[in-house]
């Protein structure tokens, strides 16, 4: 998740180097970046974490993952309410983490949620993903390689000035 002009910025830099270079290609979900970082600091961690990227107004981009770092829930974006998160917290602790996580906070009032709003949105986090993707051959071919969008771009005419 990010900028619409960002993420094309980016992907079409690493997809050049790695043309160029002849080096694969290995795209890494940021929010599950996130979620292994908070698991590299809190080791014995056994609940759900929840990453969260702020999306502006009461939107975030979001996705819910296992101690093991297995997806329980898909990225999506999501509007935050009171409601947000329920079936999560019935049975399960849960770290949400992320600058989103603070929407969170001021809303969700449940015991078994916690909220981490340090940064784990480094690149520090992505080698040891980047690694295990590349042992297992989970390479994205250059030449067809998208940015993953969670929204649709909606193009608007900028407003003639009077």
């Amino acid at each position: 998740p990010g900028s619409y002009t960002g993420l094309r910025i980016g992907v079409s830099t690493a997809k050049g180097l790695c043309f160029a270079l002849d080096k694969p290609l290995i795209a890494i979900n940021t929010l599950k970046m996130m979620a292994n970082g908070y698991l590299s600091q809190h080791a014995n961690f056994g609940g759900l974490i929840c990453p969260m990227i702020d999306a502006r107004r009461m939107e975030v981009f979001t996705a819910v993952f296992n101690h093991h770092l297995g997806e329980v829930e898909n990225t999506h974006a999501k509007i935050v309410d009171e409601k947000s998160f329920v079936l999560e917290l019935q049975n399960n602790y849960v770290s949400f983490i992320g600058d989103g996580a603070e929407k969170c906070k001021a809303i969700i009032d449940n015991p078994n949620a916690h909220f981490h709003l340090e940064n784990y949105n480094s690149a520090t986090f992505m080698s040891s993903l980047a690694h295990a993707a590349y042992q297992a051959n989970e390479l994205e071919d250059v030449a067809y390689f998208e940015p993953f969008y969670l929204k649709d771009f909606v193009f608007t005419t900028p407003k003639k000035k009077a």
